[in-house]
């Protein structure tokens, strides 16, 4: 067998596979900094880290809207999904829908002034925690680190 990633052979025994461990790691890396960034930003915040992450990806949206389906990519949820979330995040004032004017079947998630606020204050705690779970990581760590993730994306 023979591996296509250079340096890294691959393992006679694909259970063996360092590959495999690596992605674990990543697994648990993401799975316990997430757990950990969504209690204090619930706790601090009163925020959902799934409700900040959909409203902060709106308010860096150009006129701090979004269409569904493009927040459905961006989230990699199903449409129902996405909608189901944003139900919720408008049942609590933070969002408003809209229709596209060129196309009165696509609808826009448009932040509202609450939603704005909410983020905002969300913004700083989750700010804080990174900058506390990545305390360990030089600039040029995380330089890097940037850069592989997005090679991996």
């Amino acid at each position: 067998m023979t591996s296509k990633v250079p340096g890294v052979p691959a393992a006679s025994d694909p259970l063996a596979d360092p590959l495999i461990t690596t992605f674990g790691r990543l697994l648990e890396s993401y799975s316990g900094l997430e757990r950990r960034l969504a209690r204090t930003l619930e706790a601090e915040a009163d925020l959902p880290l799934t409700w900040f992450e959909v409203l902060l990806r709106i308010s860096r949206s150009d006129g701090r809207r979004l269409m569904m389906s493009d927040l459905s990519q961006q989230l990699a949820l199903t449409t129902g999904g996405v909608t189901r979330l944003v139900d919720r995040i408008v049942d609590a004032g933070f969002l408003r829908r809209e229709p596209a004017g060129h196309d009165r079947r696509v609808m826009y998630a448009v932040l509202t002034d609450d939603g704005l606020a909410a983020v905002t204050a969300a913004a700083e705690v989750h700010s804080a925690q990174l900058r506390e779970a990545f305390a360990g990581f030089s600039a040029r760590d995380l330089e890097r680190f940037d850069t592989l993730l997005d090679r991996l994306r």
